[in-house]
């Protein structure tokens, strides 16, 4: 339709806020812990997250540039990803700061490292969901002309998962009880999802395609 606002990215977009990350979202935060082989602790969110396969399960996320999370688990092969609640926005967003390697942003942001069951690096504490990874693949990106992106999309496989038994209504997890913060498109904007937000849709017979269980 002619009257569609239209641009080429490489040319610019022209507004004041890139769309891109508004129009993909919003979008689970990939909270990431991880450790240096010396046992420094990490701990930062990435916007560019999800989960990617059923079984199993394996879940991703993307670090534009060499950040520490991708530094360390380059060098152990493992992290852990936490769910970020609405009670926990805050500490998340301290974890966003620009620190040297050998901050722990556990202590920046006042937030428990518990220990895991599978893996070597600890969870938050404080969050209702955690899931052990192990590192399967790192791939860095590639335009379609296919020249090197400085980004790298962190690839694990889940070893073990953690849930607040309160999460857990007669054995199906509650979404909506979470408390989930998801990411959106605008310099500041974050969402969550409540109870009205809840529609259900069957699939046709035969199990849809490509939606797991």
């Amino acid at each position: 339709m002619s009257d569609r606002y239209f641009y080429e990215p490489r040319r610019g977009h022209g507004l004041p806020h890139d769309p891109f990350n508004a129009i993909v979202g919003p979008r689970p935060i990939g909270w990431i812990s991880s450790a240096s082989a010396q046992g420094v602790l990490n701990l930062a969110p990435y916007s560019f997250f999800n989960a990617f396969n059923y079984v199993p399960p394996i879940l991703g996320f993307s670090s534009i540039s060499e950040k520490d999370s991708l530094l360390n688990i380059r060098e152990t092969g493992e992290f852990v990803w936490n769910l970020v609640t609405r009670p926990l926005a805050d500490a998340m967003n301290q974890t966003c700061e620009a620190v040297p390697p050998h901050v722990n942003e556990f202590e920046l942001a006042h937030l428990t490292p518990e220990a895991s069951r599978n893996v070597k690096v600890p969870r938050v504490a404080e969050s209702p969901v955690a899931m052990e990874c192990r590192c399967t693949q790192i791939v860095q990106l590639k335009t379609h002309e296919g020249a090197d992106v400085p980004t790298w999309v962190v690839f694990g496989e889940v070893v073990g998962v953690h849930i607040d038994p309160r999460l857990l209504n007669q054995g199906v997890y509650d979404t909506a009880r979470a408390d989930v913060v998801l990411r959106g498109g605008g310099p500041a904007d974050y969402f969550t999802v409540g109870p009205e937000q809840l529609f259900k849709m069957h699939r046709p017979q035969g199990g849809g395609k490509n939606l797991p269980r």
